[in-house]
């Protein structure tokens, strides 16, 4: 179970994400599940992650790979409904080609974000 939360208050916004990835009796092992995109002056973007971590980690490299290649990106687009957009794309692309073989397994994808932050 990871749990992960964000909270608007009137002086700005609080995120915070567990880091368990998973354990066993003498077994722990943690990950962090934020992840931060930020240009000074111009943008805070928190990114929460839960689920699948290759799901959620191959979400956040085709995000990265993308705001390095061209338009539109993280770092392009002008509001947080358009950045919300791209994460649901890449969302999208990775369970396209993945979600088959995942179901070949009997697994599915499963990956869930909470983002918020500031474009200037």
């Amino acid at each position: 179970m990871t749990y992960c939360v964000g909270v608007k208050l009137d002086d700005g916004l609080i995120f915070a994400s567990d880091s368990r990835t998973h354990a066993g009796v003498d077994n722990y092992a943690s990950f962090c599940k934020m992840t931060v995109f930020e240009r000074e002056g111009d943008r805070v973007l928190v990114l929460l992650s839960s689920g699948d971590l290759a799901a959620t980690q191959a979400v956040i490299g085709v995000l990265r790979q993308r705001a390095a290649a061209g338009t539109p990106n993280i770092w392009s687009v002008t509001s947080m409904f358009d950045v919300a957009n791209l994460v649901a794309d890449a969302m999208r692309d990775i369970e396209r080609r993945d979600g088959p073989f995942l179901e070949s397994g009997g697994l599915k994808f499963n990956a869930s974000f909470i983002l918020g932050g500031q474009i200037a």
